[in-house]
C-alpha cells in the first residue's frame, strides 16, 4: 500500500481523547467551575503528555486562582 494511503487512512481514525490546545484550554477553564468527567480528565492528561504550552497555561490558571483566593482573604488589619 502506498504511503499516501496509509497517511490518509490514519487521518480517518477516530481518536476519542485527541483534543486541540483550544479545546484543552476550554477544559482547563471549565475545571475551575465544575468537575470534569473521566473522559475529559483523561483527554487533558493525554494532551499534557504531548504539549508543553497547555500545562504552562494550567499552572498560570492555578496561580491566578490561588492569588485571587489570597486577595479575597486579605485583611488590612482593621
Amino acid at each position: 500500500m502506498p504511503a499516501t494511503e496509509l497517511v490518509w487512512k490514519s487521518d480517518n481514525v477516530n481518536y476519542p481523547f485527541r483534543r486541540t490546545c483550544r479545546q484543552v484550554a476550554a477544559l482547563i477553564l471549565a475545571r475551575e467551575d465544575r468537575a470534569l468527567n473521566v473522559g475529559e480528565r483523561l483527554a487533558v492528561r493525554i494532551h499534557f503528555l504531548v504539549c508543553k504550552a497547555c500545562p504552562n497555561f494550567a499552572q498560570e490558571v492555578r496561580t491566578m486562582r490561588q492569588s485571587m483566593q489570597a486577595w479575597r482573604n486579605y485583611s488590612d488589619g482593621e
